[in-house]
């Protein structure tokens, strides 16, 4: 199936699998892939391991801030890197996940992410996701879907991911570490998420990546491919 030069937007709660989905339509229809979450789970590396956020989630903005003007985070051949450093693994952490959000709802940070995706958006065929792609990175994306599934589905996913990565995963901390992040996400004053006016809502409680895709097969044979 041809499509035309568009930007999709994947925005949605965590773990609803937005990575592997948007991974799935870039290998399926040769667009450019880009991990919005990966560059917020790099800035809150960086944060962490420069003190510019402790224990409790105090965040020195004004020095993040700073120091945000000299961080050169970008996408490599292997994912997500600091300088040369592939940080790929570190930012898939726990401990990480548990401070993105406080460090993803900073405004400055939000402005220093959404920079970097405009630099690859403006080449067109690229499938983006993360939390404000429609509604805030990129509000004229043709096509937006909203993400979403059971809590304990996106836990038990969550939890597995972790567990094949030789980490601890303990079900009801992982549950509570993503509600948790659905509030701040949703609550944040800088881009909260939300689905767009006109994105497509995908619950994918009960399908398979297969039947995901097969789903937007449909939606863009309908939408761009009509004789």
């Amino acid at each position: 199936m041809r499509i035309p030069d568009i930007i999709i937007a994947v925005d949605g709660y965590s773990s609803t699998g937005k990575s592997s989905f948007a991974k799935i339509i870039a290998n399926e229809f040769s667009f450019l892939y880009l991990d919005s979450g990966a560059l917020y789970r790099g800035v809150t590396l960086f944060a962490i391991e420069n003190n510019y956020i402790d224990d409790k989630c105090t965040i020195d903005a004004e020095g993040l801030e700073k120091a945000l003007g000299g961080l050169d985070l970008h996408f490599g051949e292997n994912g997500t890197y600091i300088g040369d450093r592939c940080i790929e693994k570190e930012i898939r952490s726990l401990a990480v996940a548990d401070k993105v959000s406080p460090i993803a709802a900073v405004p400055q940070v939000r402005e220093f992410v959404d920079r970097k995706l405009h630099e690859f958006g403006s080449r067109k065929r690229v499938v983006m996701d993360g939390r404000d792609i429609g509604t805030t990175v990129f509000p004229d994306a043709e096509l937006k879907i909203f993400m979403t599934a059971d809590p304990m589905v996106r836990a038990q996913r969550r939890a597995a991911e972790m567990q094949a990565k030789g980490e601890n995963a303990d079900i009801e901390t992982v549950l509570k570490n993503l509600q948790e992040r659905d509030y701040i996400d949703s609550h944040r004053e800088a881009s909260p998420l939300a689905k767009a006016d006109d994105a497509i809502v995908l619950d994918n409680s009960g399908m398979t990546i297969q039947d995901q895709l097969e789903w937007l097969k449909n939606i863009i044979a309908e939408r761009f491919c009509q004789a």
